[in-house]
């Protein structure tokens, strides 16, 4: 099964949510505005930009195009920056919004996010993503207050063949961050990707302590972490747009990654996360394979939503 075709059978939770609600009728999804409306903020694509979506989809139906295809010009508005850019700047606003970009910035990846959103299993999917473009990999078992999460990434390590640094359960996680940091420089690695211990964005001393396993690593390796990496699950919708914009705030978060995406019927969070927050999806998630977590592409992610074919390369 093509990657296009595994979004599409994720993103099935969230497109029935949508047709369900908004009483879709007919292969080009006619149905009444307010209720597409309605639907989209069941999707948790949040109020404000469920009715920018439907006005623009509106106009785009005066023109003469299908129902599915106002829709993906409406949608593709909202999750593609540089479109959005020029719209806002024919009426006399600017966006200011990174470009969606797979490549790191720099050679350490902090990966963070609350518990339970599956950052350690991310991390080994990265790893083998990464290593299958030829760039050797090194891994950090930042998250010392779990043995469980630290013999899990050394299993994935060891499985993946790639090298694993670790400390004493219990011990400071910032230590292990700074150890991987200079190995990593040592080895000549081209990535480090440092796990992290999941935390509640609620709980200050945790996130104080987020913001040391950062300063450490630039004390072995200055100017980096140049990439940190939240992991948020789709399940948990406009929370996790909340935590987000915590952690962005304690220690400048530069991309996301959505995992989970099959399990719910809110897939629409990826629409504030990028026009509220400012902020990249570099990767998103729908299954426990490998396979089954893949750069974000907003097309095809709108095409498997809407359940159009996905466009010729």
């Amino acid at each position: 099964m093509s990657w296009f075709d595994r979004l599409r059978r994720g993103l099935g939770r969230t497109r029935n949510g949508i047709i369900s609600e908004a009483g879709v009728a007919g292969r080009d999804w006619k149905m009444d505005w307010e209720e597409l409306e309605f639907a989209l903020i069941g999707a948790d694509v949040g109020a404000a930009i469920a009715g920018e979506v439907v006005t623009e989809a509106k106009r785009e139906r005066e023109r003469g195009t299908s129902f599915k295809e106002a829709l993906e010009t409406a949608l593709m508005d909202q999750l593609e920056p540089d479109r959005m850019r020029q719209k806002l700047r024919r009426v006399g606003f600017q966006l200011d919004v990174g470009r969606n970009e797979v490549a790191p910035a720099g050679k350490v990846i902090m990966v963070i996010g609350v518990n339970g959103v599956g950052k350690t299993t991310t991390i080994a999917k990265l790893g083998q993503y990464y290593r299958g473009y030829q760039h050797t990999i090194m891994f950090a078992a930042g998250d010392t207050f779990r043995a469980a999460a630290t013999a899990q990434l050394q299993a994935w390590g060891d499985r993946l063949g790639i090298p694993t640094i670790t400390g004493p359960e219990g011990g400071d996680p910032g230590a292990v961050a700074f150890d991987a940091a200079q190995a990593r420089q040592a080895r000549g690695i081209d990535l480090l990707f440092v796990d992290t211990a999941g935390r509640l964005h609620t709980k200050h001393n945790l996130m104080e302590e987020l913001k040391k396993i950062k300063r450490v690593i630039g004390k072995a390796d200055p100017e980096e972490p140049r990439e940190i990496w939240l992991v948020l699950d789709a399940i948990t919708g406009q929370n996790g747009l909340e935590q987000a914009r915590k952690f962005h705030q304690a220690v400048g978060v530069t991309g996301v990654i959505v995992t989970k995406l099959d399990g719910t019927g809110k897939g629409g969070i990826l629409l504030p996360i990028v026009r509220e927050l400012g902020l990249p999806i570099k990767f998103i998630g729908v299954g426990e394979g490998a396979e089954d977590l893949q750069p974000y592409d907003a097309a095809a992610f709108v095409r498997a939503l809407l359940d159009m074919p996905a466009r010729a390369a």
